[in-house]
């Protein structure tokens, strides 16, 4: 793709953000230019997806999006599982699905609310930057849900912007991060616009926040596997 393929802020804003065709069109542009260091998050969630799926096992994807992620598990798989793409957004599922005939991949992506969706027993669930969009209460019912959906030892991976409660640091996160969309070539405007379209769709959790919501779910442990500024990868292990 494209350096410049992502405009959806160099025009102004006249709603909320949200998942349509204008930012589907450019979405995995977008994922490199504003969550940094994507990829290596990734490989990481892709690594720690591979250990934990059994033979005839079952992973999900919430907020599977374009399905880049699915298909580059399926590519690695060494065992016979299904691998499971859920997402609210029809403009996100036609692009994955054409990735998906193109790649030749063995997924299945499904329109759902991954709130109400009935979940069969799996090895791994993933998450990359969707528990931030859900209403906090109804997120810590989400994560119970996976709990009782999982295997035992079975794995959750989720990846969430964080924020932290000392507020010069949380100040200087936010600025750090500013720096880096810089560099990725957006201008100032832009990242207002974005910022302002995020404004009460976007609630992030602190590191510890979200260790504790896994923990008060059911899960055994939880911690960071990946973390730049106040982006960060998470493991949690039934």
């Amino acid at each position: 793709m494209n350096k410049n393929d992502d405009k959806v802020f160099t025009k102004s804003i006249k709603k909320q953000f949200e998942f349509d065709e204008e930012v589907a069109a450019v979405f995995d542009d977008m994922l490199e230019r504003s969550v940094p260091f994507y990829k290596e998050s990734q490989k990481i969630t892709k690594f720690f997806a591979l250990k934990a799926l059994r033979e005839k096992g079952v992973l999900y994807d919430l907020g599977c999006s374009t399905a880049s992620l699915l298909i580059e598990i399926q590519r690695e798989m060494e065992v016979d599982a299904k691998l499971v793409g859920l997402d609210n957004s029809t403009a996100m599922l036609a692009r994955a699905q054409r990735k998906i005939e193109a790649f030749g991949a063995k997924v299945d992506v499904k329109e759902a609310d991954i709130l109400e969706y009935a979940y069969r027993e799996a090895d791994v669930f993933i998450s990359n930057y969707t528990l931030q969009f859900i209403r906090p209460l109804v997120r810590e019912e989400l994560v119970k849900k996976i709990v009782v959906s999982l295997r035992e030892e079975g794995v959750f991976i989720f990846s969430e912007k964080v924020i932290s409660h000392h507020s010069k640091l949380n100040k200087d996160l936010i600025e750090c991060y500013y720096a880096f969309k810089k560099e990725q070539g957006y201008s100032e405007y832009e990242i207002m616009q974005k910022r302002e379209a995020l404004e009460n769709v976007l609630v992030p959790y602190s590191e510890e926040e979200n260790i504790k919501m896994a923990k008060n779910a059911g899960f055994s442990h939880c911690e960071i596997v990946f973390r730049w500024a106040n982006f960060a990868t998470f493991i949690a292990i039934k």
